[in-house]
């Protein structure tokens, strides 16, 4: 009796122990699947996190020449505007001038903002073309010579060609924030343009005036020249006469 109650108790305990076992064998599976899940879904996560990142701030290599050229743009504003501040006397001229450094300096601030984001690097200076014209208008005296071709090379010429690569950014650009940085900066722009050639017709209109008022008092000073040489032509001509009225007598009473 003694011993088979003490069998069927170790057979209970070894009954209960592969029980246990089993439930414990049952846990740990089903925790790899779930755990290969989790794993699974941070992958996903962390790759699509990458990808959109990876969207938002990767540009095409177009996009990125746009964006130097932009910089330029700007950069040579600001530079020949600098200039101008330095060596003009007009007052309208100056005051154009300092319009040009101060929106020129916000629309790069912009551009450099949305460069930093974007991942591209955009230069510090002018290209050796705007350097070169920059050189030539600091190496020319102060005046009027100096105030027109501030206006037409920075002003006109140079705005022209900015407000077409505004919109060449605008029709060609594939990013969505360089467009429409493009296409909020394309009225400041236009309206500098617009500005200017104003301010480019009033000063020839000045100088037109100038050349005028100077053609007149030549033109008057020569009229006044040529009556005094006409009177002087006629004089001997008026003293001619009464000489070869007296010769005709004395030839018929000979």
């Amino acid at each position: 009796m003694s011993k088979a109650r003490t069998w069927k108790r170790a057979a209970g305990m070894s009954a209960i122990a592969l029980l246990f076992g089993a439930s414990v064998a049952s846990a740990q599976s089903t925790q790899y699947p779930s755990t290969g899940t989790q794993s699974g879904q941070g992958a996903q996560t962390t790759q699509g996190g990458a990808t959109s990142q990876s969207t938002n701030t990767t540009v095409s290599r177009t996009d990125k020449k746009l964006m130097v050229e932009m910089a330029q743009a700007n950069l040579a504003e600001i530079e020949a505007a600098r200039i101008a501040q330095s060596k003009t006397r007009n007052d309208q001229v100056r005051n154009f001038a300092q319009q040009m450094i101060d929106d020129h300096t916000r629309a790069l601030q912009d551009l450099q903002q949305l460069a930093q984001a974007k991942g591209v690097t955009l230069p510090s200076e002018t290209d050796r073309k705007h350097q070169k014209m920059g050189q030539k208008l600091n190496a020319m005296a102060s005046g009027p010579s100096f105030d027109r071709s501030y206006v037409a090379q920075s002003g006109v010429s140079d705005h022209k060609k900015t407000h077409s690569l505004l919109q060449r950014v605008q029709s060609r650009a594939t990013d969505p924030d360089l467009k429409a940085l493009a296409a909020r900066l394309q009225p400041v722009v236009d309206e500098h343009l617009s500005t200017v050639q104003q301010l480019q017709s009033a000063m020839r209109g000045d100088a037109s005036g100038t050349a005028s008022g100077t053609g007149a008092s030549g033109a008057s000073g020569g009229g006044n020249t040529g009556s005094t040489n006409t009177q002087q032509r006629q004089q001997p001509q008026q003293q001619q006469q009464p000489q070869q009225q007296q010769q005709q007598p004395q030839q018929r009473q000979q």
